[in-house]
């Protein structure tokens, strides 16, 4: 098995360039104008144009304000107080900042597209500090 993160924005170039400059991933390849491949993650990203107002899963109407979902990205990185920042100067939104837990540090933000990620930084214990 395999996993691929499939993301839809109404913007293709600008969600290229969010990821891109946020998170340092590059492009793998492109299939046609609305369908781009992004790697540098364990799992392929895959940024689809899917216009406002279409039809998503669920016969839902897609939209890009910010948007409440059950699945969003937890993104692990080895310095949080960094990648949030180059995250923020790439377009993010901070939503809670960076707080202590057990398991390391975490934050909160969205991206341009109204889809919620967080950043985690993990100590020594990781998860495990949870058990």
């Amino acid at each position: 098995m395999d996993l691929l993160l499939n993301i839809d924005v109404p913007d293709i170039e600008a969600a290229e360039r969010f990821y891109v400059s946020a998170f340092g991933l590059t492009v793998g390849r492109r299939f046609g104008e609305d369908f781009v491949e992004l790697l540098g993650w364990p799992a392929k990203v895959y940024l689809l144009r899917k216009a406002a107002g279409t039809l998503g899963a669920g016969a839902e109407p897609r939209r890009y304000a910010r948007h409440w979902t059950p699945i969003h990205p937890d993104i692990v990185v080895e310095d949080l107080d960094a990648v949030a920042a180059r995250a923020i100067a790439a377009g993010a939104v901070l939503e809670q900042p960076a707080r202590s837990t057990s398991y390391g540090r975490i934050a909160m933000f969205a991206d341009p597209f109204g889809h919620g990620f967080c950043l985690i930084e993990f100590n020594a214990q990781g998860y495990d500090a949870l058990l």
